[in-house]
């Protein structure tokens, strides 16, 4: 029998953050945990924001992150199907991860059978109703021209705005919001999952990743929707085994 039966789910390391007083300890401690479910591991999704920035040039791409690839690169040598999910942090993974280790990236939601059950997989920023600004600048960073204008400017001047930005928004985002205020903001996966299910019924579980928060919750009576928190602060992951769906915390 074959030992890898197991599939596992992740989102939102945001390596290389400038929030965290240890960003380099965040990232073993994924490490530890890639070690820890590789000998059982089918796949593993990654459903976006692994990375705080990324921006792949022709014959350029971020440092650091050397621990989490090299992981990656041995688990995918070792036959576990490696998968990446564009979030909003790390829109542009274009054809480097896929030619160095063979991972699979996803530029979008996607629906797929996995041992016998029916899930829709999504970084979680491209669903719902989402505020116009937001949809907006989605568009132009997705936008093939810009990316190509983006790209004639040099890195040192695209990194330092990117994680400007990104420490920007994380601070302002989170800092002032009480339970209830970011509660209210999850609400649009649900309403959105909700809504899916009245013209695709056939879905058995949503993942998404992007809200940072650990939600586990039936939708109806065959249906269910998970977020996977994050490796900033809960260290969790969602492991499937054919039978039972569990969230869990990684205990380092």
């Amino acid at each position: 029998m074959d030992s890898r039966r197991k599939i596992y789910f992740a989102a939102d390391a945001h390596l290389g953050n400038r929030y965290l007083p240890d960003p380099q300890a965040a990232e073993k401690r994924l490490v530890r945990w890639l070690d820890s479910i590789g000998a059982q591991a089918r796949a593993i999704y990654f459903l976006g924001d692994m990375f705080d920035y990324w921006y792949e040039y022709r014959h350029v791409v971020p440092r650091g992150f050397v621990r989490f690839l090299g992981k990656l690169a041995e688990l995918a040598d070792r036959g576990v199907e490696i998968h990446l999910f564009a979030g909003n942090h790390d829109i542009w993974m274009f054809d480097y991860l896929p030619r160095e280790i063979g991972a699979v990236i996803h530029q979008g939601p996607e629906t797929v059978d996995l041992m016998g059950r029916r899930f829709l997989l999504a970084h979680g920023d491209e669903v719902g109703e989402r505020p116009f600004t937001f949809r907006f600048l989605r568009a132009m960073f997705r936008n093939r021209i810009c990316q190509r204008l983006y790209a004639a400017i040099h890195p040192r001047w695209t990194f330092a705005f990117a994680r400007w930005w990104s420490y920007s928004s994380r601070k302002n985002g989170t800092d002032g919001q009480t339970p209830e205020m970011q509660a209210q903001q999850n609400t649009y996966l649900i309403d959105f999952a909700k809504a899916y299910l009245r013209t695709c019924p056939d879905i058995d579980c949503f993942i998404f990743g992007h809200r940072h928060v650990l939600l586990d919750m039936k939708l109806d009576p065959a249906s269910r929707l998970l977020v996977a928190g994050d490796w900033m602060q809960h260290f969790s992951f969602i492991e499937w085994d054919g039978e039972n769906l569990q969230l869990k915390i990684f205990e380092s």
